[in-house]
Formats: structure tokens, sequence, C-alpha cells
């Protein structure tokens, strides 16, 4: 085994082997699988995008003041905050971390909590008089998503106990800190779903004459004429369906 790795004859050898000989020398093995790399990164960015706007939209139209891709350096720690949020009224300000999708539950809540604890740090050169922070996940509101939140229910549980209901009543009057996860739909800005404008609701009464026409369109014209003659039993049948 050792001999073909080292010939670099990588497809005689299994992962297992693969694993155990690089553990023999104190290394790690680590296996990306890569689909449409490009593609893939640009609908991610497409989606964590409408995502982000969506949750602007939403906290704008409730009064809070709003900047996006906050970055920092505070202590030797850096990175960028997705959406920083600040309810003047309630003096209530508001830490959102945006995802399309979660891959990495234990990075997903740290980096959340880093930048809840370093938020006001972040902001001391607003002129913000700010009474408590809160946090917030948003998460695209796809099954992949909610299963993915499912399995690690009880640590999610732990870490942001507000959900549904209670963030957005919340959203609208942040009177005390919250904790909170959010799932968004990123192609609506209020939350809502919208019907399919295509359907059509039709009354029962018209149901058999509708039909009766869609089957005569359908039918093969015929060269007899007694074919060509309404049939009267039909028609009164229709009639007396559509009253």
């Amino acid at each position: 085994m050792i001999a073909a790795i080292d010939r670099g004859e990588i497809a005689r050898v299994t992962v297992g082997a693969l694993v155990r000989a690089a553990a023999a020398l104190g290394a790690d093995v680590d296996l990306r699988v890569r689909w449409r790399g490009e593609q893939l990164d640009r609908l991610i960015d497409e989606a964590h995008a409408a995502l982000v706007d969506a949750t602007v939209a939403r906290l704008r139209r409730l009064g809070w003041i709003v900047e996006v891709e906050v970055s920092f350096a505070i202590w030797g720690e850096r990175g960028s905050v997705d959406v920083l949020a600040f309810h003047p009224d309630f003096g209530a300000m508001l830490v959102v971390e945006v995802k399309s999708t979660v891959a990495d539950t234990q990075a997903t809540l740290h980096g959340l909590d880093r930048k809840a604890r370093l938020a006001r740090d972040i902001v001391k050169d607003r002129p913000w008089a700010i009474r408590h922070v809160s946090r917030l996940l948003v998460l695209g509101a796809s099954a992949t998503s909610r299963r993915r939140i499912a399995r690690v229910a009880g640590t999610y549980d732990a870490a942001l106990p507000d959900r549904g209901t209670t963030v957005r009543q919340w959203l609208a009057r942040p009177t005390e800190p919250l904790a909170g996860l959010l799932f968004l739909a990123d192609d609506s800005h209020d939350g809502t779903r919208r019907g399919n404008p295509s359907r059509e609701r039709v009354r029962p009464g018209r149901r058999l004459a509708t039909a009766r026409i869609r089957d005569q369109k359908a039918a093969p014209l015929s060269n007899d004429p007694k074919s060509m003659r309404p049939r009267d039993d039909v028609v009164d049948r229709d009639v007396e369906s559509v009253k």
C-alpha cells in the first residue's frame, strides 16, 4: 500500500487505507468534493445577498438604523458583520449573521457570539445610546436548512432559543435582549407566501360544462353529417349543470 501511494497509484488505494497511512505519519487526510466550483460559489453568493437584502428591508421598515458588511479589527480579532442594526427608540443593538445554508454549526455559532461580544466596540464611534445587544441568525427558509437545524436542535435551542413569532414581534418592539433564529425566504421581503397567479377557482356548477367544452375541442372532426348535429340531450344537461 505504501509503495502504491509513493508511486502515485492512488486509484488502487482505499480511502480508509489512505487515512491510516496518514495517521501513522501524524498527518490528516482532507478530501474535498467540488461541483461546478465557480457556478456554485456564484449561486451561494446570490442566495446570501438576497437574504441580506430581505433582512435589511424588514429591519428598516420597523424603524431600525441598518449597516451591512461592517468590518472590524479589535484586539487582534478581525472579521465583518453581515448586518448591524440599532433601534433608537429602544436603545437596542442587533448583530445579524446571515446564512443561505449552515455548513458548520460550531463555526456559525462561535462567529455570531464573537461578533455580539465585540459589538459595542465595533460601533463605539457611532452616536448610539446602546442599552442592550442582541444576536440573530437568519437562515434561508429551505427544507435543507430546517433539516440541518433539526439534527442538532439541542445546540440551537441552547444558543438561540427565540424563534418565529417571538423574533418577529421582538423586531417590532425590542425591549430586552434576544438570542434568536429566523428562517426567512430570500424571495420575499415580508416573509409571506404569494399564491400562484396562474390558478383560477372554478365554481362546482361550471365544472361539467367546462369539461364538456374541453372534450369537444379535443375530439377529431368527422365527415358524417349526423355527427355535426347538436345533441339536445347533451345541451340540456350542460345548461342544467350551469344553472
